[in-house]
């Protein structure tokens, strides 16, 4: 089997690191497989028996001139950048990153944002720059609502460790699903609102879609506790920055806690960097491992071979 690796990388290192450990697991499973990098060649000239191609977010049109191809496998979790390339050949699977290590790293810092915003943490450490020393009332768990957007995966992993932290947890999803264990989840549009009045913390875990992009706006926002707190580590563009900066402003919502934005890196001079009421990660709250995908992808590589299903399989008429 032929196989193409491409995508945009931080750096060489980085692409070398994924190609190292993509093809030790796939040796395991497919011994014959042969390798195409993609080295950002203006026109490469890959032969015309590759069958999959493994991807990182790639340019739009790298998958262009390929008659063989079988599957699309990305190293990504979110696709949406991967399904903006009108290019995509229409009747090839793609199938989406789902790794039990990734849903772990993040519901870690899932557990780590509500806690900071439940005990102060953040407070604590303006009053730490600010040399000031005062203890702040300290809450309970079991006295936070925490609402979790979206019961994928990653979403769903998250709100049952919220719950088992002790805290008061409800998921919502934008279309019915399956339910998840332990947690009461509501879906569909109007189920929302509600949901919005009695929260505490919103954690948005969505994937983005055209049903979900700017979802968080100043009609959101409103519909928030005064003091409420949001955090996304979703996608950027789930946000309306104009409107979560405006009700950070006025103190409408208390805190955010942001790993993901409009525009990535975020540039110099943007009011979230220097905002007292953001907590701001590089879009770093759950990396990919490239030794735990790898096995993700070996499977699916063998399931193709051996005609059996290929997991996790998007939808592109859903965006995921």
């Amino acid at each position: 089997m032929d196989i193409l690796l491409t995508g945009r990388w931080a750096d060489d290192e980085e692409r070398d690191t994924w190609l190292a450990a993509l093809q030790g697991a796939v040796q395991a499973v497919l011994p014959g497989a042969r390798w195409w990098l993609d080295r950002g060649e203006a026109q490469p000239a890959w032969p015309a028996d590759i069958e999959v191609a493994v991807v990182a977010n790639p340019p739009p049109g790298r998958l262009q001139g390929l008659p063989r191809l079988r599957l699309i496998q990305s190293l990504w979790a979110g696709v949406d950048r991967l399904l903006a390339d009108a290019t995509l050949p229409a009747e090839v699977p793609i199938a989406r990153m789902v790794d039990p290590t990734m849903n772990a790293a993040m519901a870690e810092t899932v557990l780590w944002a509500v806690l900071t915003l439940l005990r102060g943490f953040h407070h604590y450490a303006a009053q730490q720059r600010a040399g000031l020393w005062r203890q702040l009332p300290q809450r309970r768990a079991d006295e936070l609502a925490v609402t979790v957007l979206g019961c994928g995966q990653m979403g769903a992993t998250a709100a049952r460790r919220l719950a088992a932290m002790g805290y008061r947890v409800r998921a919502w999803r934008a279309t019915t699903g399956a339910p998840v264990d332990g947690i009461e989840v509501h879906a569909g549009a109007e189920a929302l609102w509600p949901l919005l009045a009695g929260s505490d913390i919103v954690v948005n875990l969505l994937p983005l879609t055209p049903a979900t992009r700017a979802l968080i706006d100043a009609r959101f926002l409103a519909a928030l506790p005064p003091g409420a707190a949001l955090v996304n580590l979703a996608r950027g563009a789930h946000v309306v920055e104009a409107d979560l900066l405006a009700a950070l402003d006025t103190g409408r919502l208390g805190h955010a806690v942001l790993d993901v934005f409009a525009t990535e890196p975020l540039p110099a001079g943007h009011p979230f960097w220097a905002h007292p009421g953001v907590t701001l990660l590089p879009h770093a709250a759950a990396l990919t491992d490239p030794r735990s995908a790898a096995t993700v992808v070996a499977a699916n590589l063998r399931a193709l071979v051996e005609g059996a299903e290929i997991v996790h399989r998007v939808d592109r008429r859903r965006g995921y």
